[in-house]
């Protein structure tokens, strides 16, 4: 494990840090055109009364090693709170000293201190090193879900009838 990281919760001033990890995890896995928020997007989003996600960021000696972007759920069929890890990153110069291990606790104690009791989280098909390291965490891969997408045109449209035009 390497010595003296810490974790802690994101503050405004970490956006463009919170953007450099989200972009450094797209260039892993070769997806770079995919990211495209903004620090105003993240300070607009994720600070403030009411924010959109919580993020945690680990540091050794105020250098970045990685994050973790979750946000709250509730699972109606069991009546429980959780979270859903939208993103887990660590800097590729911190990888296989713990830090995602690191990370995954600090985001499950503040998520049963909110009450929660699960986690959940989607990983990339063909981040294979991703997926081997949620399983050993003890993360199960959900087989009988598949999970799906209403993004751009198709969820700003539905049936020909486009959000905000009334109907003819």
């Amino acid at each position: 494990m390497v010595e003296c990281i810490q974790i802690r919760t994101a503050c405004e001033g970490d956006a463009e840090a919170i953007i450099d990890g989200l972009k450094m995890n797209a260039e892993h896995l070769s997806l770079c055109e995919k990211v495209t928020v903004t620090v105003e997007d993240i300070l607009r989003h994720g600070f403030g009364p009411s924010p959109a996600f919580h993020a945690l960021i680990a540091e050794q000696r105020g250098v970045f090693a990685g994050l973790c972007i979750f946000l709250d759920t509730f699972s109606t069929w069991t009546g429980r709170r959780g979270a859903y890890i939208q993103d887990l990153v660590v800097d590729p110069r911190f990888r296989g000293y713990g830090v995602g291990q690191q990370l995954l606790r600090h985001t499950i104690k503040q998520v049963v201190e909110k009450g929660g009791h699960y986690l959940r989280l989607s990983v990339d098909a063909q981040n294979q090193s991703a997926q081997t390291f949620y399983e050993k965490f003890g993360f199960v891969w959900c087989q009988e879900e598949r999970i799906y997408a209403l993004r751009g045109d198709a969820f700003l449209s539905s049936e020909g009838i486009i959000i905000g035009k009334e109907e003819e």
